[in-house]
């Protein structure tokens, strides 16, 4: 098995998803997580990406919004 990435480097790399298309899409947490998990195959596992929303939230970078829906918005 392949060395599991940081927290935060799926941090970043959701920030980055979320950022690039800011005005175009919407994330929801699950969608979010799934395409981290795309992104970096074995090496990230759901807990992990959990972990990841959660400090993007903490650290105010990003912040949940609701909409019908909850989704995650800088």
């Amino acid at each position: 098995m392949a060395e599991q990435v940081k927290v935060d480097e799926v941090a970043d790399a959701m920030y980055t998803m979320i950022k690039d298309s800011m005005g175009l899409k919407k994330w929801k947490a699950t969608d979010l997580t799934k395409a981290v998990l795309e992104l970096f195959g074995d090496r990230c596992d759901k807990p992990l990406a959990k972990l990841a929303i959660r400090q993007l939230i903490e650290s105010e970078k990003c912040v949940y919004t609701y909409f019908g829906g909850s989704y995650i918005e800088i």
